[in-house]
């Protein structure tokens, strides 16, 4: 039987998509309860007085750093050349606070970024149709992949690295600011400068921002009775959308699966732990711990369905998160044969917590371990067959040569008690 949780609450992401401060015009403004906020009157540099609350025995600005902010602001406002933009200093301040915790997933969300953050999560955002991942090593924004659209048409590539956006270096910036300013208004242009390692090379592209639906799922029947998914992202429509292409494709005489989790960086827990209920016997999908070591989590799989035919997952080092909720437990679980490369080694899990201005923050509130215990941040899940794809051949081929996916086939006709040697490649894709 499936469960239903809240789908927005918890997110197990790769990348950083995106307390209490308030601005006002020339002073800075900080608020937090207002059972502990005194009201001053300071002279802004105009003369005029400007009313601001001041922390009083604040846990969160100390005195000195209220006075030190105090004294930036009068030299900024002595000094700067440049014209203020008050509004992005504020903002600057809670993502600096933010930034502090030295956690790349724990970040702020202005409004706008949230709501954007929740649009995407449906599966459909405006922009150029690429999924990207950062190192969180060497701040490196790589595309992992291209969708039908403007990027798609312009000629980027998966393993094409993001270096600048409309001439703005990114080389510093997180993920999601980088996001931001890829995507847009539907009609307006963004020109992205990307380095192609096979060339040695910097391209530049520039392209319309379109309204780019990101398919979560795709399947196909492939010869010999072998039945193939790839899941993109674990978004609110992922589960149905899995559960559908099995349904479709066990009607169409599948024998055996191959679920391709490859460059999939994530998503919503609930939505992993769905489509695993549906795939595991009764038993313990993923568990989660806070700090103190207490389980603050546990989600289980009923006996009501089981996936009992032949089964292969694919993964590399871009599948992270929910990708390793869902490749760690069908390994532990030993119902199916996993191939590919290492994965990403993300084991933590983030909740967003929306604020009362439409902001919200995502904090790591847990890390999680696999069904036989097994903490796998920073170390990955390997795979029982290793094979490093061979980046050359598919890009020339535009995917068609793809020797990970003839070794996943490879396995399954194994699996499966059947020879090898009239196995047909993949063809087209076709979306469900």
């Amino acid at each position: 039987m499936r469960q239903n949780w809240k789908k927005f609450a918890v997110v197990v992401t790769t990348s950083a998509m995106m307390l209490g401060l308030a601005g006002c015009s020339d002073a800075v403004k900080m608020i937090k309860d207002s059972d502990v906020s005194v009201n001053e009157q300071v002279t802004d540099r105009e003369g005029e007085d400007v009313s601001i609350e001041m922390l009083d025995d604040s846990t969160v600005v100390g005195a000195d750093t209220n006075d030190k902010l105090e004294d930036i602001e009068e030299l900024i406002g002595e000094n700067f050349y440049f014209e203020e933009d008050d509004e992005k200093k504020q903002e600057g301040i809670i993502r600096g606070y933010m930034d502090s915790l030295g956690d790349p997933y724990s970040v702020y969300y202005s409004a706008e970024e949230f709501a954007d953050f929740m649009e995407d999560s449906e599966g459909e955002y405006v922009g150029i149709g690429v999924q990207v991942s950062q190192n969180i090593d060497t701040n490196v924004i790589t595309v992992t992949k291209v969708f039908d659209g403007p990027a798609k048409e312009a000629g980027i590539y998966a393993e094409d690295v993001i270096t600048e956006v409309n001439g703005e270096d990114i080389s510093t910036q997180d993920i999601d600011s980088v996001v931001d300013k890829i995507k847009g208004e539907e009609g307006t242009e963004v020109t992205v400068t990307i380095y192609r390692a096979s060339d040695g090379k910097e391209h530049e592209f520039t392209m319309p921002r379109r309204k780019v639906e990101n398919p979560t799922v795709e399947c196909e029947m492939l010869d010999n009775g072998i039945g193939y998914i790839a899941i993109h992202s674990f978004y609110d429509v992922t589960d149905d959308q899995f559960l559908e292409a099995v349904v479709n494709l066990e009607a169409n005489g599948m024998e055996g699966l191959i679920v391709d989790l490859r460059d999939n960086g994530g998503g919503l827990l609930d939505v992993a732990v769905n489509m695993l209920d549906y795939m595991l016997p009764e038993g313990k999908i993923v568990y989660t711990e806070d700090k103190a070591g207490n389980v603050t989590s546990q989600y289980t799989s009923s006996a009501d369905e089981q996936f009992d035919k032949p089964l292969v997952v694919m993964v590399n080092g871009y599948s992270a998160s929910a990708s390793e909720i869902f490749a760690g437990a069908i390994k532990d679980y030993g119902i199916g044969t996993i191939v590919g490369e290492t994965t990403y080694g993300k084991g933590i899990v983030q909740r967003m917590f929306p604020l009362e201005d439409g902001s919200a923050i995502k904090l790591t509130i847990a890390k999680y371990f696999t069904p036989n215990g097994n903490d796998i941040h920073q170390v990955g899940i390997e795979p029982d067959v290793e094979v490093e794809l061979d980046y050359d051949a598919y890009r020339e081929s535009e995917g068609e040569d793809d020797n990970q996916l003839q070794a996943a086939i490879d396995c399954l006709m194994e699996k499966m008690g059947k020879s090898t040697d009239d196995t047909a490649s993949s063809a087209d894709i076709t979306e469900e």
